[in-house]
């Protein structure tokens, strides 16, 4: 089960189960989505969302199957167009609750301006799937200009969170455990097509973008440090974390920086661009609390540091094992 945290054994199960047998160039680049040319540049992208429960507050896993396929195409900077989903059903699931889910991604393609224009279903024996598993498939189109790849960090760039971490992971646990807090926690599931939007009007000068879903924070910005050979230093006192989700990672022996999002961005922008582009996030409802926390370096390959509130540097790593099952 820990080979499906989003961290290091993650890793290790694409690079030696798959990359080794598909490797190419468009791959390699092993981005949010593939990005290649056909007729226009176009960004494409697949996954597959196994959340349980299947209805959580913020969202369900058919808001989530949308919302996490429209936030790969935009993390290309590409505009979403059209979508697929395929459907694994388990026997005795109920035809309602099945409507609902799949009302619940229409509204999601229909606010993120997508058409879903295929699909497919197959019924399984009870014990065989959880209740459901949905596969999507997106198709965008990246305007002329845009340049957005996992390999294009470079030194001197400054490090943009979109806003608070740890939100659905938190949410997704609660809801299984029965945990209660004295204010409403809920998943931050959202389309970011048009935040991307808003920051490419203000600037082209976005190098990468990446959204922190599986593995969390500490994990993307290893993916980010990794493929574009630098080396990554955020400060604690900067990152956004709800009171609620600290606290609850503080009970439950957890690092938010290692817990799931669905809403959020990290973005690696030029130095002298990155105060306009965060004043233009914070515009937008999906940007309010955006905060730069960070700068790209020149340290080793692939390190990230983070400074604490004392003053000294830890480095920050993949998680390893298993954290939160089931959450996206």
């Amino acid at each position: 089960m820990a080979h499906g945290s989003g961290g290091r054994l993650s890793h290790e199960l694409v690079d030696k189960c798959f990359l080794r047998f598909f490797r190419n160039p468009i791959l390699d680049k092993l981005g949010d989505s593939a990005t290649f040319e056909l007729g226009r540049r176009l960004a494409f992208t697949t996954d597959s969302y196994v959340v349980t429960p299947l209805f959580f507050p913020g969202g369900d896993i058919g808001k989530l199957a949308v919302c996490g396929t429209v936030n790969d195409l935009a993390m290309s900077g590409a505009v979403p167009l059209y979508l697929s989903a395929s459907f694994i059903i388990e026997e005795g699931l109920a035809i309602s609750e099945l409507q609902r889910i799949a009302a619940s991604m229409k509204a999601a393609a229909d606010e993120a301006g997508m058409t879903v224009v295929a699909g497919d279903t197959k019924v399984v024996n009870r014990g065989s799937a959880d209740k459901l598993f949905i596969t999507t498939t997106g198709v965008g189109v990246i305007a002329s200009g845009v340049d957005i790849s996992p390999d294009n960090a470079g030194p001197g760039d400054t490090v943009i969170l979109s806003g608070t971490i740890g939100d659905h992971g938190i949410t997704i646990l609660s809801q299984r455990e029965g945990l209660s807090f004295s204010t409403d926690l809920r998943s931050d599931c959202a389309p970011l097509h048009q935040l991307v939007a808003e920051m490419l009007q203000e600037s082209h000068r976005i190098n990468c973008l990446r959204d922190p879903t599986r593995g969390g924070l500490a994990t993307s910005l290893n993916e980010i440090a990794e493929q574009s050979g630098v080396s990554i230093e955020i400060e604690e006192e900067l990152i956004p974390v709800r009171d609620e989700v600290r606290g609850a990672c503080e009970l439950l022996g957890l690092d938010p920086l290692h817990v799931a999002n669905e809403g959020k961005l990290i973005a690696i922008v030029e130095e002298d661009v990155a105060e306009k582009i965060l004043e233009r996030m914070k515009k937008h409802r999906y940007g309010e609390r955006a905060a730069i926390i960070g700068r790209v370096g020149t340290g080793p390959r692939g390190r990230v540091v983070m400074k604490t509130p004392f003053g000294s540097r830890r480095i920050l790593d993949m998680p390893s094992g298993e954290l939160l099952p089931r959450i996206c």
